[in-house]
């Protein structure tokens, strides 16, 4: 299997001085994503954790809901034509009661996009293929103070960083502030389809009292995912896109934006977060 690191020469310049060293680098190679046998999609990932990374694709994808809705994910044996195994495709297989949608091309351009490309489309694919509505009950009701210190504990649990500098992280945390769970990728889709996919390895989808916590911005396509989890909150460090924002609000999901230091962005569902007025601050 693909290692999570590699190491590289790099001619390294300061203050004018060059010299030669190694560095680490993180891995990225390409994981085919095969659904019962026939090829789905392909990304490129971080080795590691590949059949969560698959398992919680398939979750956003509206293909998997439940542990039982999954069969097994195996390797491929016999990948290349001279029959090595890569490491590098995966093959799904979902329980013989699972209905499987008819997922075109089309709709994977902008499921796996960034940049809400089919704007009211994408957004009406969401709502028909979410299981869960985002009706969290009891609400949750969270401190502002706990959001603003989740950011160091998600750096704090980023170890490949900490030698590559060349990762995003995506982490799950209860709405008391505990760290469940939190993965690491080159994309920070595959980090939270590798949270996500794990939930459903252990049973515990629908997500409906947790935290997404994902470092960079919030697009279209995480808030998709958290959605698709039935994750009622999701905070980014960076800035959300217009249509993350248009998703949050139609489904009732708690999107914040800019949560660095003290202060951040709350762009929709602010009726989960204990907010006090500037009058009563």
């Amino acid at each position: 299997m693909g290692r999570v690191t590699e190491r590289r020469k790099v001619i390294r310049i300061r203050d004018g001085v060059v010299s030669a060293r190694p560095d680490t680098l993180v891995a990225e190679e390409p994981l085919e994503i095969r659904l019962n046998g026939r090829p789905l999609a392909i990304t490129m990932r971080t080795p590691g954790d590949d059949f969560a990374l698959a398992a919680g694709f398939l979750v956003s994808e509206g293909v998997l809901a439940e542990r039982k809705d999954l069969q097994n994910i195996v390797y491929c044996a016999g990948a290349t034509a001279d029959g090595v195994n890569t490491y590098n495709v995966v093959d799904v297989r979902t329980a013989p009661d699972v209905v499987v949608p008819d997922i075109t091309l089309e709709r994977n351009v902008y499921t796996t996009s960034s940049c809400g490309l089919c704007g009211k489309a994408s957004l009406d694919a969401v709502r028909t293929t979410a299981r869960w509505s985002l009706s969290d009950t009891p609400p949750l009701r969270i401190e502002p103070g706990l959001l603003v210190s989740l950011p160091d504990r998600l750096r704090a649990a980023q170890h490949v960083f900490d030698r590559t500098g060349g990762l995003h992280a995506a982490a799950l945390f209860s709405e008391d502030g505990e760290l469940i769970d939190v993965r690491e990728d080159v994309g920070r889709h595959n980090a939270v389809d590798k949270l996500v996919g794990r939930a459903l390895q252990d049973g515990r989808l629908p997500l409906s009292r947790a935290i997404l916590l994902v470092s960079g911005r919030a697009s279209f396509e995480l808030a998709q995912k958290a959605v698709m989890a039935g994750i009622p909150v999701l905070a980014a460090v960076s800035a959300p896109s217009s249509l993350a924002v248009d998703l949050a609000t139609e489904t009732g999901l708690t999107l914040v934006g800019f949560l660095r230091g003290g202060s951040m962005n709350v762009y929709a569902g602010e009726d989960r977060l204990a907010l006090r007025s500037a009058a009563e601050a």
